[in-house]
């Protein structure tokens, strides 16, 4: 064989092995399982998101609350199943909580009490928190805030709270994400928020 030929041999064997390494890393059915991070591009309503990189991936039962923009861990099968576990941790606790936008004007009471927020926590519920100061002379029903549509129960959810000394009402969570106070007698002077957790579906 000439000099010639066997560099052609040689060159058309690499290429054959770049080939199919190539193709072996990116078969499963080769691979084995694996597993990765990903970021959630599209919620669908079938239990599957799709990635930003353009993956379905159906969700466990672990991940119930999938938002837009989540970092999760994703595994894929053998067979080329893909699995999303959970959305990761962020890097610190700070900013999990998010605050709230005020309706009307119901405002944060400030210190000493936390500042009126909500959370979407990993098993399937959210908690709210904080002291929201009621406008003035308010004495029936009002809305405080609007929950985003990730925070939103599937159904009407009720609690009971304080809205000025010895006085005690209700807080409606409605699946439009009003968040309200009702059922007292008198004026309301804020709303403790600290008591409610809903499911969200």
């Amino acid at each position: 064989m000439t000099t010639s030929r066997q560099a052609v041999v040689a060159g058309l064997s690499d290429a054959l092995f770049q080939q199919a390494q190539a193709a072996g890393s990116a078969s499963p059915t080769v691979r084995g399982a694996d597993w990765r991070l990903a970021v959630v591009a599209t919620v669908n309503s079938d239990g599957t998101i799709v990635t930003t990189d353009g993956i379905t991936v159906r969700r466990s039962d672990m991940y119930v609350t999938p938002v837009v923009g989540d970092t999760i861990a994703v595994t894929i099968s053998s067979a080329g199943n893909w699995l999303a576990w959970c959305r990761t941790a962020p890097a610190t606790t700070a900013g999990t909580w998010q605050n709230l936008t005020f309706s009307g004007t119901w405002s944060a009471w400030g210190s000493p009490y936390f500042t009126p927020a909500y959370r979407i926590n990993g098993d399937g519920t959210v908690s709210l928190c904080g002291l929201a100061k009621a406008p003035a002379s308010t004495t029936g029903a009002s809305t405080i805030t609007n929950l985003p549509a990730a925070a939103r129960p599937a159904f009407k959810a009720r609690f009971v709270t304080e809205v000025n000394t010895n006085v005690y009402g209700v807080i409606d969570v409605f699946p439009s994400g009003d968040v309200q106070i009702n059922d007292y007698t008198g004026t309301a002077s804020w709303a403790a928020l600290d008591a409610a957790r809903f499911r969200l579906t």
